[in-house]
């Protein structure tokens, strides 16, 4: 039986929150538009589009929700130049532990394919994914199961057959929704937010390639 591993991006192989939330205060200041309270825990691992359409409440217009968005990544990447981005605890050992045992892995978040592109060189973790599914990509973001079901497309592996890694409750309901094995970090939220996860692991020092199919039988 062929398996694979799906990955979320921020949150659950790298941490760049600090340049998220840094990115959208600094769009906030330049368009003088108003926060509400805990934006970022509110907002993180969504979509720019619903992030300002419907919980910054910033714009409906679609120019003008692509131009805050656009805007938005533009400062978050001139952030990540300032920084130096290394993958979470245990990342790189599974990575590498996954490619001994032939499982192939994606990514599948709502980062645009921009921003990614920029991440994945700074923090090392080019060469480990043989397909990726960006936020920019889908009609529809998480929990709509699109992202993942278009990962387990790219690499030929029922979603059945599929093990998704996420830190965000929405990202483990979209894996459900996908029928996927979700797996979920408790970077972001604690275990007790994460009911939607089949298991929950504090790193990736936790798991091996052999659980990961243990996981499926």
């Amino acid at each position: 039986m062929g398996i694979a591993a799906i990955f979320d991006w921020d949150g659950t192989l790298v941490d760049s929150s600090a340049a998220h939330k840094w990115s959208w205060e600094k769009l906030a200041e330049e368009e003088d538009l108003k926060l509400p309270p805990n934006h970022f825990t509110k907002s993180f691992g969504y979509t720019n589009p619903k992030i300002i359409r419907e919980i910054y409440a910033w714009s409906e217009d679609p120019d003008e929700m692509t131009r805050l968005g656009d805007r938005k990544e533009e400062l978050y990447r001139a952030k990540l130049q300032t920084m130096q981005l290394k993958p979470l605890p245990g990342v790189l050992p599974f990575l590498q532990a996954l490619r001994d045992a032939g499982v192939p892995c994606a990514i599948g978040t709502s980062t645009p394919r921009e921003n990614i592109r920029v991440a994945a060189r700074a923090a090392g973790l080019n060469g480990y994914f043989a397909a990726s599914t960006c936020g920019d990509e889908v009609k529809h973001g998480k929990p709509d199961p699109e992202v993942f079901l278009r990962c387990a497309w790219k690499l030929g592996v029922q979603p059945q057959h599929c093990v998704v890694f996420e830190d965000a409750p929405h990202g483990l309901e979209a894996a459900k929704n996908a029928q996927m094995t979700a797996i979920g970090l408790t970077t972001t939220h604690p275990a007790r937010d994460l009911p939607q996860a089949d298991l929950t692991i504090d790193t990736f020092h936790e798991l091996s390639a052999s659980g990961l199919k243990f996981l499926l039988r």
